[in-house]
């Protein structure tokens, strides 16, 4: 497969992620499509003025489309800000609108890649684009929770002093208020938390409520103070790219087609998967206890409602 990837949206989110694609050497070549192409222009121009100083030659470039044909990857990261007045479901049905459109445009140049979803509400949006594209859902994946668990490891790892890459732990559910952590897997090393939080003073029981809360409630922290969040998101995106590209069958928690894998709706959701070259090979299966498969399906119900809100709304229009 040729290193290439195919950026939808120049926005924050979309060059933060080229950003990182360009210091860490991830891919061969970026393009980049925006509605205001003169900024992509703009944006590759600069880019390219770093390269003396990244890890590897790079083309780096505006385009558009049509440059999606060959392309093994292309990541959507285009979306509209909620505006002053305008409700949850407005915002559902015009983001959806505009994902519909861009992935139109995207299939329309004959691609056959994996289509990358990070525009918010993910989960929903990355099930319009599953529905619009025609593609299978392995090669539709979303974000999902990738970055709340980051999060989450950070979070862990900054109460019991141990290197963040040591703490391996999932957020679940919709990447938003009714995601969940699911502690009963959560490990430091090969040791489960619990049995951590037993032998050591830094943590407590009574801790995982208080980052639970401070994991779901970060962006609004990091908004308040700086109006969007983009590097974390971003760096996360790379790492979903590098596990495609280097063929890795690496578990990320992805948001991808729930099919009865676990018992709730069949909607888009953030949950393990194993993702390589191909796209999502397996769904991993984890054993929930009672609370956090009862958050599953609050979770999944809230998903599969809105999604059927902008369906409703399209239908209407």
């Amino acid at each position: 497969m040729n290193n290439k990837v195919v950026i939808v949206g120049t926005g924050f989110v979309g060059m933060s992620y080229a950003y990182a694609l360009v210091n860490q050497g991830t891919v061969e070549e970026i393009v980049l499509i925006d509605i205001n192409h003169e900024k992509a222009v703009g944006e590759a121009m600069d880019l390219n003025h770093g390269l003396a100083f990244g890890p590897r030659k790079m083309t780096i470039r505006a385009g558009n489309y049509n440059d999606c044909e060959d392309a093994p990857l292309v990541v959507i990261t285009a979306g509209a800000a909620q505006k002053p007045g305008e409700t949850r479901l407005d915002l559902l049905s015009r983001n959806a609108n505009i994902l519909e459109s861009v992935t139109k445009s995207v299939m329309a140049s004959g691609f056959d890649g994996i289509l990358l979803v990070a525009s918010n509400p993910v989960d929903v949006m990355t099930q319009v684009v599953y529905e619009a594209s025609g593609l299978p859902h392995q090669k539709v994946i979303g974000s999902g929770t990738s970055l709340d668990t980051a999060r989450l490891r950070y979070e862990i790892a900054n109460q019991i002093n141990i290197d963040v890459r040591n703490v391996h732990a999932y957020i679940l559910g919709e990447h938003g208020d009714s995601e969940f952590v699911c502690w009963s897997n959560a490990n430091v090393g090969a040791k489960p938390l619990k049995d951590v939080i037993e032998t050591m003073d830094e943590i407590e029981f009574s801790d995982l409520k208080k980052i639970a809360v401070r994991v779901r409630d970060a962006a609004a922290h990091i908004i308040k103070r700086k109006h969007a969040t983009y590097y974390g998101i971003g760096m996360a995106l790379v790492r979903i790219t590098a596990a495609i590209f280097n063929n890795e069958n690496r578990i990320l928690p992805l948001s991808v087609l729930n099919q009865g894998e676990y018992a709730c709706e069949k909607v888009y959701i953030g949950l393990p998967a194993v993702i390589n070259k191909e796209g999502i090979h397996h769904i991993v299966k984890l054993t929930l206890n009672e609370e956090e498969t009862i958050s599953l399906k609050r979770s999944a119900k809230i998903l599969k409602q809105a999604h059927q809100e902008i369906v409703g709304v399209s239908k209407e229009s």
